[in-house]
């Protein structure tokens, strides 16, 4: 193992959680290298949760340890794990769909259930509410430093057994591509769609393209305009719309300089749908 640990979390950095679980790494091993992905996911977003780690993991070197903990079920039955993905990376998280989004997009490889007979910090026995700190960072820090090997984590669970939170499909026509949108780019209010960049030049886009764009929550139109297709913002004027491929090859909506979410009202979900069409110009 490459002794690199990387915790994400719904916690915050205003109280001591994400400070305990990182003291819980440095206990089991003050040699490891400890990075943070994000604390700011939406409190009990595990789509967030889910989506923010296929946005990284990548990006890290093979063996990294991932410790994920958005875990509104925690102390419940849901089953503590770690996840090997095909890429060689190792994410520890609670199985309540944080591992949609690898599972689809990247690949599971193997899953093993954290045994906490072996794992579990000595004498937190009676505390079922900081399994971040308890179980995931305790268990993550162990892997990352090699004091135990993925096998040694416990029971394999078969991988089509991991729980998966419903994913939007796309919906490719005769001058159009359809899709939903998945996520905001936070701090500048950009729409993330969940259309891959293929299905979009596919359909006949090309850079330079006015573009025909409708965004419905449910049966109720949020928006409906045309906007230029581009490579990067400045393609466009400050406070022009704008779209772009985004760090992930999906197609992505944005305000140059401006925040589109918030312009527009527009949120996120399976309700939240878009759709790309192409201009008659006869």
């Amino acid at each position: 193992m490459n002794k690199l640990i990387v915790f994400q979390s719904d916690f915050g950095l205003v109280d001591g959680a994400v400070s305990a679980m990182h003291g819980v790494a440095n206990v089991v091993d003050d040699s490891l290298k400890i990075f943070d992905l994000t604390h700011d996911i939406p409190q009990y977003s595990i789509w967030e949760a889910s989506y923010r780690l296929y946005q990284t993991t990548e990006y890290w070197p093979h063996g990294t340890v991932f410790v994920s903990v958005v875990d509104p079920g925690v102390g419940s039955d849901r089953l503590s794990v770690v996840a090997e993905t095909v890429d060689g990376h190792y994410i520890v998280t609670p199985d309540n769909g944080t591992l949609t989004h690898m599972k689809k997009y990247v690949g599971i490889r193997e899953v093993r259930e954290i045994d906490e007979t072996k794992h579990r910090r000595e004498a937190t026995e009676f505390s079922h509410t900081f399994h971040g700190r308890d179980v995931y960072a305790n268990t993550g820090a162990k892997l990352a430093s090699g004091q135990i090997a993925f096998e040694q984590v416990g029971r394999e669970v078969p991988v089509d057994e991991v729980e998966e939170l419903e994913v939007g499909d796309v919906i490719k026509g005769e001058g159009f591509v359809k899709g939903t949108i998945d996520i905001l780019d936070v701090r500048f209010g950009s729409l993330w769609t969940n259309i891959p960049r293929d299905d979009f030049v596919a359909t006949g886009f090309r850079h330079g393209d006015s573009v025909e764009v409708l965004i419905r929550n449910g049966n109720k139109v949020a928006y409906n305009n045309r906007i230029v297709y581009g490579r990067s913002f400045a393609d466009v004027y400050p406070s022009e719309q704008v779209i772009y491929v985004n760090s992930v090859y999906n197609m992505a909506i944005a305000i140059n300089q401006g925040n589109f979410a918030r312009a527009y009202n527009i949120g996120t979900g399976l309700h939240w749908s878009v759709e790309f069409k192409k201009i008659n110009k006869s």
